[in-house]
């Protein structure tokens, strides 16, 4: 069945939901309904036409600034461009290890500071040496990231219902051409 697109008050999408959610909301009158789909949703003694798009009644503070970069997989690839530390090649997530800088023997951690993107020919050369040990030289220094993940709509941009579009480019520049 359909997902809905839940805007804050303030219109800035924050979320895709179901539609039992969505429902659930809009009879707790949390919400006000922006768009409908073509659909009906029938209960035993109640019919709703399906939300597209809602939005909150209250505004919901959202805290970006605040919020750690996750240390995860995911993160690291992102922030060593899926590339190879050591060679500069760039890989697929599934041909790539994570090194320890400093080896675990040699009491590395893992840490935003000592984990770098390798692949497997680098970090076999590499071994439970140190880059200099090993006379490998590393491509950027390891460093936590400054910049969040950006949330991504599973569904993809050109999957989404045409009445959520508007809402969807919410933090993109606007030209001047429009």
């Amino acid at each position: 069945m359909e997902r809905t697109l839940l805007l804050n008050a303030t219109f800035e999408p924050l979320k895709i939901i179901s539609w039992q959610r969505a429902i659930t909301l809009l009879t707790q009158g949390k919400v006000e309904v922006i768009d409908f789909y073509d659909r009906d949703v029938r209960g035993v003694s109640i019919t709703f036409k399906l939300p597209s798009i809602l939005r909150l009644l209250k505004l919901v503070k959202v805290k970006r600034s605040s919020r750690e970069v996750r240390f995860s997989r995911a993160n690291i690839y992102q922030r060593d461009r899926y590339s190879c530390q050591y060679c500069g090649v760039k890989y697929p997530a599934e041909d790539l290890t994570f090194d320890h800088v400093i080896p675990q023997v040699q009491g590395g951690q893992a840490t935003w500071e000592n984990i770098v993107t390798a692949c497997l020919a680098c970090n076999n050369r590499k071994g439970g040496r140190t880059p200099q040990e090993a006379k490998m030289r590393l491509i950027r220094p390891p460093a936590k990231p400054r910049w969040m993940p950006v949330v991504t709509l599973t569904i993809g941009i050109k999957n989404a219902p045409l009445s959520w579009r508007d809402y969807l480019y919410w933090n993109v520049e606007l030209n001047k051409d429009g």
